[in-house]
């Protein structure tokens, strides 16, 4: 059996979700899909999810709750490790108006993924890696894990609405990861904790 890691990238996957307004699709076990992606050859070693904790705005105050809500619901998932980032506030000057805005930009989880996919190939985790992203910047650790270890693949599953022709040119392979096998792998309306604390579905991913 090839031994498989599945690395997704989480705001790479709910932005595609988003664009295609699949939002009763944000309630996925991630853990779930990294196994329907699975060929009958290939074994699930673990699935590494990496995301940065949101805020929530005036416009949507339960934004946060709705996301740590999600997260709890992962953590109960056996196999299923979360890997965090963070948020940084960016100030923007619009050049016509003047006009300043905050805004704030996700990190570290390019980075976050690069450090993970080359140390379990150092330690010889898997045989074969699947990226869920469509970030470009991950071309760098991809080409480094196929130059030292050449007998490991890298496979990129591309989510809704997010391509990359140069991930699509260093990973072994490549596929877009279709609606079913989203669909497929949604969490049922209520979670059980290992503490019996029962976790709901938001009504608006519903």
């Amino acid at each position: 059996m090839e031994r498989v890691i599945v690395y997704i990238d989480g705001f790479n996957l709910y932005f595609g979700m988003r664009e295609k307004g699949w939002r009763r699709y944000y309630w996925l076990n991630v853990h779930s899909l990294a196994k329907n992606l699975l060929k009958p050859y290939q074994e699930l070693v673990t699935t590494k999810y990496f995301t940065s904790r949101v805020s929530s705005t005036p416009n949507d105050p339960e934004k946060a709750k709705r996301q740590g809500e999600y997260l709890e619901a992962l953590n109960t998932v056996q196999g299923c490790e979360i890997f965090y980032g963070h948020y940084l506030e960016k100030t923007i000057r619009c050049n016509r108006c003047s006009h300043f805005w905050t805004t704030h930009e996700e990190k570290m989880t390019d980075v976050n993924i690069s450090v993970a996919l080359i140390t379990d190939a150092y330690q010889d985790k898997y045989d074969a890696a699947f990226l869920i992203t469509g970030d470009s910047d991950l071309v760098g650790p991809i080409k480094a894990v196929r130059r030292i270890f050449p007998l490991k693949r890298v496979v990129v599953g591309f989510p809704p609405r997010r391509h990359s022709v140069q991930l699509a040119r260093v990973a072994n392979a490549n596929f877009p990861i279709g609606r079913k096998k989203i669909a497929d792998s949604i969490f049922p309306d209520q979670v059980r904790k290992t503490d019996g604390y029962i976790l709901c579905r938001p009504e608006k991913w519903k």
